[in-house]
């Protein structure tokens, strides 16, 4: 018998996905099903549970424009929070179109499809494909995300933001420890917009000038270091 098998957490999973989908009328209006699935399935600690259910309260006593307006100013206007997960490895690099054809190959090899609005880097979509696995498989599938979660999650706690309580739980379902790790400052809009100089480079972030070493996919979690102190489990 395995006394250390991770728990089934298929509810779990998608019921994070949902939480970190922009927060519409129809999200609203399923928070109280999403809470349910939360409590019935028990894959997350009590701790845990209780902060997602913060989460929950404060989208459902929010105005909706407000609600709106700070997740597209957390999660669409800065790289350091950006639930797309290679723009934290890659950036807007060459190489994030190949990387995104290989996960989109691993998808479609488990039979799903993608719709022509989706990309299958962003979080919400990690998510929903991990609940299609089995427990141990959507853990180590979830393990090789972990040292970007991580610092997605820290960006969030940066910002003192109930968004956090959901990568907390993200990490916590892919075996690890949720803790803040060092979060480098992103540059002023205006300077990650400005151009270079021509034939000296990409335009865009994340691509190296020429006779530079370029950006390589990373897929795999580095060796672990020793973070600093961070928000508890």
């Amino acid at each position: 018998m395995d006394f250390f098998a991770p728990p089934d957490a298929r509810l779990s999973l998608r019921v994070l996905a949902r939480l970190l989908a922009y927060p519409d009328a129809e999200l609203r209006a399923h928070l109280p099903e999403l809470r349910e699935a939360l409590r019935s399935e028990r894959a997350l600690g009590l701790s845990r549970r209780a902060e997602l259910e913060t989460l929950m309260d404060g989208l459902a006593a929010s105005d909706p424009l407000a609600a709106e307006a700070v997740y597209v100013e957390l999660f669409d206007r800065g790289r350091s929070t950006s639930l797309h997960l290679f723009e934290h490895v890659h950036g807007d690099s060459r190489d994030r179109g190949p990387a995104m054809i290989d996960l989109i190959r691993t998808y479609e090899q488990a039979g799903l499809l993608f719709g022509p609005d989706e990309l299958p880097d962003h979080l919400c979509v990690l998510l929903e494909f991990a609940s299609t696995l089995a427990p141990r498989a959507a853990r180590e599938f979830l393990a090789e995300t972990a040292h970007l979660l991580a610092k997605v999650f820290s960006a969030l706690l940066e910002r003192g933001s109930p968004y956090a309580s959901v990568l907390g739980a993200v990490i916590e379902l892919a075996g690890e420890k949720a803790q803040a790790v060092p979060v480098a400052s992103e540059p002023a809009l205006d300077e990650a917009w400005e151009e270079p100089a021509a034939f000296d480079g990409c335009s865009t972030q994340g691509q190296a000038r020429p006779g530079t070493p370029q950006p390589v996919q990373i897929v795999r979690k580095p060796p672990q270091t020793h973070p600093t102190q961070g928000a508890h489990a």
